[in-house]
């Protein structure tokens, strides 16, 4: 539970004033403990919110990539913190982990299996569940937009070629990569994903948007129907 006696920043020392010294300074002069400390807004009976920040950095191993990996509940956990204050620190992750990947596509153009594996399988190599990406690209073969279709359970996940090809239209894609995961391990397509693939192959030919491969991805390796002359 947070102490419902607070320090307000204006309480705060002239050096424990993180939205003054961005707002004088600019953000790269905060440390990280700083930036969140805005996040959290205001302290306990005893401690300050720059020192609340500095705890959950603490318990992250001072890394804001552990930081990004914790859940509201997890965050809920530390001293002064709330589920108001977790959610915002929660977002507020998502959001510069959104940006790094927008910075990151920078149309990049797909000329085989391996360079779609470097744009999705990072993403889709360690997750515990199943996931459905499709890349959306141009006539050049350079990536519009990668999307997440659909989530599900460890063992599969449900796709709809109707949404699929409607975001391909809506994108003006001339060509797309399916690509998915399997948390099992086993790289080998199963039954569904031959179904599935060849449904969208043939779904493409009529709106003449031509499906050029789909991925697998199993950790830090994948199955390629188009190398393996599956398409």
């Amino acid at each position: 539970m947070e102490s419902s006696t607070t320090l307000t920043i204006k309480e705060w020392a002239e050096d424990d004033r993180p939205r003054e010294k961005l707002r004088d300074k600019g953000s790269q002069a905060l440390s990280d403990a700083e930036l969140l400390a805005i996040l959290i807004g205001s302290g306990t009976r005893n401690l300050t919110a720059v020192d609340i920040a500095k705890l959950i950095l603490e318990h992250s191993s001072n890394n804001l990539n552990e930081l990004g990996k914790r859940s509201v509940k997890d965050l809920m956990k530390e001293r002064g913190i709330g589920e108001a204050r977790a959610i915002t620190i929660v977002a507020a992750l998502e959001l510069g982990r959104r940006r790094q990947a927008t910075m990151a596509i920078d149309r990049p153009q797909i000329t085989g299996s391996a360079d779609a594996f470097q744009l999705v399988g990072p993403h889709l190599a360690d997750l515990p569940h199943e996931e459905f990406w499709v890349l959306f690209m141009n006539r050049a073969n350079r990536l519009i937009t990668r999307e997440t279709i659909s989530s599900g359970g460890v063992a599969g996940t449900v796709v709809d070629p109707k949404m699929i090809f409607k975001r391909a239209l809506e994108q003006l894609a001339s060509s797309i990569i399916l690509v998915h995961n399997h948390p099992s391990g086993n790289r080998s397509p199963s039954q569904a994903d031959i179904e599935i693939t060849q449904k969208l192959v043939a779904g493409g030919k009529l709106l003449d948007i031509q499906v050029l491969d789909h991925l697998i991805i199993c950790g830090n390796t994948f199955y390629s129907f188009a190398d393996e002359g599956k398409m």
